[in-house]
């Protein structure tokens, strides 16, 4: 079976700078390590972390006085990395650039007066971060008809921003009700990453031309689930696993062609592993 593989599947820049500098303190050996909350989305590279004793904390109150710890990737609220830094012994920050040019936007139109409609996931660590720059002067929805039930107001400037890793064409016809609600009342950030617009812009195009789809990453990946969801918008079978080994109950029957790309968080050695997997099929 002939498997097509996206270029730009796997680790995106900013998860590749968090764990260089999570790999930065653990080569430091000189303290404790721990990370608050998962230092990106996946399964089999947080079990790497935990064997070489790095903690994953819950929240800053876990944290101890002698440890170094480490910002995942996704950021964290403002309230949060405020109560870290008086907990432990330093604070390294490795919020993903991206994540990081998304909170000060957000901050800086909520101190020019506006008003926030975040399009995100209410439960997603990087949402509850940016949420945090904006206080009570925002609104989170999921969609555009969610959006829709939220009563606007011609005397409110407001703010567009979105996760990071949110569906851009989703995005974009967001914006475009809210331009003809608001006109001069919106303001826009475009904070949704290249990496993302890219790895959906694959993900579509394979999913034109192949018999079915392998998205490699882990389920708790925001922007792995979102692959998953733009290939099966465009009619494909779609097969979302952690592993390649998911895959053995799989029906490739009659397929001659089976598209492969994965998450943002998704180490190469699994994609490679998911490859080879479907080419013995």
């Amino acid at each position: 079976m002939e498997v097509r593989r996206a270029k730009t599947s796997g680790f995106c820049f900013g998860v590749s700078l968090a764990l260089e500098k999570l790999d930065a303190e653990v080569e430091k050996h000189d303290t404790k390590i721990a990370t608050l909350g998962p230092i990106i989305h996946n399964p089999q590279v947080l079990k790497r972390y935990e064997d070489l004793n790095v903690r994953c904390l819950e929240n800053a109150e876990e944290a101890n006085a002698d440890e170094r710890v480490v910002i995942r990737a996704h950021g964290i609220p403002r309230e949060t990395e405020t109560a870290l830094s008086e907990s432990c012994e330093e604070v390294v920050d490795a919020t993903c650039p991206k994540v990081k040019r998304a909170q000060l936007g957000i901050f800086n139109m909520i101190r020019k007066g506006c008003f926030l409609l975040l399009y995100g996931e209410k439960d997603h660590p990087e949402v509850r971060g940016l949420m945090s720059y904006a206080g009570d002067k925002a609104f989170l929805f999921n969609s555009l008809e969610e959006l829709k039930k939220f009563p606007l107001s011609a005397d409110i400037d407001y703010c567009l921003a979105a996760q990071t890793t949110q569906d851009r064409e989703e995005f974009a016809r967001i914006d475009e009700y809210l331009q003809g609600q608001l006109q001069e009342h919106l303001q826009v950030l475009n904070t949704i990453c290249n990496a993302t617009r890219e790895r959906q812009q694959e993900a579509i195009a394979l999913a034109k031309e192949v018999d079915a789809m392998v998205v490699v990453g882990g389920y708790s990946s925001g922007n792995t689930r979102r692959l998953a969801d733009v290939s099966r918008a465009q009619g494909c079978l779609t097969f979302h696993v952690e592993q390649p080994e998911e895959l053995s109950e799989a029906d490739f029957s009659g397929m001659k062609v089976v598209g492969l790309t994965a998450g943002a968080s998704t180490p190469r050695s699994i994609i490679d592993a998911t490859e080879e997997f479907l080419k013995k099929l």
